[in-house]
C-alpha cells in the first residue's frame, strides 16, 4: 500500500498560514465549554486534549483565508465545526461500544452512557447556538443540513450493522453522509464568508467532498493495516463492532461464499478470534484488497486536488489544502 510515498507530510507545516487562528479555535472552543454544571467543561476539557488534528478546522479557516476572508467568523464558526464533530465522535463511541478513543479510554467508559450521551446533545445544541450569533442565515444552513447528512448516515449505518452482505456503494453512502458532508461543508463555508465566486465555491464543496471520502476509506484500511498502538483504538475493531467496510467489501468481491460466511459469522458474533483474525488478513492481502481499497482514496484525493487547482490560483492556502490531499494518503492514523 502507498509504496511511493517517503513520510507523512507535516501538518503544522500544512496549517502554519492559519496556525495563529487555529489557536483561538481551540480557545473559542474551550469558552463556549464553560457552564455552571462543572461536568460539562470538565469533560469537554478531557474530549478537547484527547489529540485530534483538527483538519476540518484547519480546512476552513484555510479555505476562507485563500478567498480573502480578513473577518473574525472564520475562528467561530470553526469552532462549531469542531463542537458538531466532537459531538459525533461522543455519540458514535456509546453506539459503537467503543472502549477507547485516540488511545485514552473513550468519554462514556469513564463517565457512563447516560451522561456522556447528554453531553453530545449539549455539543450539538451548542454549536447551534454558535452559529446563530452570526448575520449569515446561509452558513447556519449549511451547518444545519451537515448535521442532518451527518446523523442520517449513522442512521443508516446502524441498519447496516451486522450485514456482511453490504454493497461498495452501500458503504460509500454512509462515508459521504457520516464524513464527507462535514469535510464538504468546512471548505463550502471558508468559500461563503470570503465570498468567492458561484464557481470557486462549488470547487471548494467538490474538493471537501472528495477530501471527506478519500479520508474515511484510509481509515478503513488503517483498520487492517495499522498497529493498534499507533491507531490509538483495537485493531479489527470495525468488524467486532459489526461493520464490513471497503477492504472486505472488495475481498468479498473477489472471493466466494466460503469467505463470506466467515465474515458474517464475525459480524454476527461480535468478535474475531485470533485465527480469524490471521485468515482474514492473509485473505484480503492474498487477493489485494486492501491495496484496491487504497486505491479508491487515491482517486478521490485526486479528485480533491484537481477542483482546488483548476479553480483557484497560487497560494500558501491553496497549497496548504492541496498538501492536505497527500496527508490524508500518507497518514497512519
Amino acid at each position: 500500500m502507498n509504496p511511493s510515498a517517503t513520510s507523512v507530510p507535516d501538518l503544522s507545516r500544512i496549517f502554519e498560514p492559519v496556525r495563529e487562528t487555529l489557536g483561538r479555535v481551540e480557545q473559542e472552543f474551550a469558552r463556549h465549554l464553560e457552564s455552571k454544571v462543572e461536568l460539562i467543561p470538565q469533560m469537554g476539557k478531557y474530549i478537547q486534549m484527547s489529540g485530534g488534528k483538527r483538519v476540518r478546522p484547519a480546512v476552513l479557516l484555510l479555505a476562507a483565508k485563500m478567498c480573502g476572508y480578513t473577518g473574525d467568523r472564520d475562528v467561530l464558526n470553526a469552532a462549531v465545526v469542531e463542537f458538531i464533530h466532537t459531538a459525533t465522535l461522543v455519540h458514535d463511541d456509546i453506539i459503537d461500544e467503543a472502549e477507547t478513543r485516540r488511545g485514552r479510554l473513550a468519554a462514556h467508559s469513564r463517565w457512563g452512557n447516560d451522561v456522556t450521551v447528554l453531553l453530545g446533545d449539549y455539543l450539538y445544541i451548542r454549536s447551534m447556538a454558535m452559529a446563530l450569533t452570526q448575520d449569515s442565515l446561509e452558513v447556519v444552513r449549511l451547518l444545519c443540513e451537515v448535521t442532518l447528512r451527518m446523523i442520517e448516515g449513522e442512521l443508516y449505518q446502524l441498519t447496516k450493522m451486522g450485514d456482511a452482505a453490504i454493497t461498495e456503494e452501500e458503504h460509500l453512502e454512509i462515508i459521504r453522509r457520516k464524513t464527507a458532508y462535514l469535510f464538504s461543508g468546512c471548505a463550502e463555508i471558508g468559500g461563503v464568508l470570503g465570498n468567492c465566486s458561484p464557481e470557486q465555491r462549488v470547487a471548494l464543496r467538490e474538493y471537501g467532498f472528495n477530501l471527506g471520502i478519500a479520508f474515511q476509506i484510509v481509515d478503513d484500511v488503517l483498520d487492517y493495516t495499522s498497529e493498534e498502538t499507533v491507531l490509538g483504538k483495537p485493531i479489527g475493531g470495525d468488524l467486532r463492532e459489526g461493520k464490513v467496510t471497503l477492504p472486505v467489501i472488495l475481498l468479498q468481491q473477489r472471493t466466494g461464499p466460503e469467505v463470506a460466511a466467515l465474515i458474517q459469522q464475525v459480524v454476527t458474533d461480535r468478535q474475531v478470534t485470533p485465527e480469524a483474525w490471521h485468515t482474514i488478513k492473509g485473505l484480503l492481502e492474498t487477493h489485494g484488497a486492501v491495496d484496491a481499497a487504497y486505491e479508491r482514496a487515491v482517486t478521490f484525493a485526486a479528485a480533491a486536488k484537481t477542483h482546488l487547482l483548476d479553480a483557484f490560483p497560487p497560494s500558501v492556502e491553496r497549497d496548504g489544502l492541496a498538501s492536505l490531499t497527500d496527508y490524508v494518503l500518507q497518514r497512519d492514523r
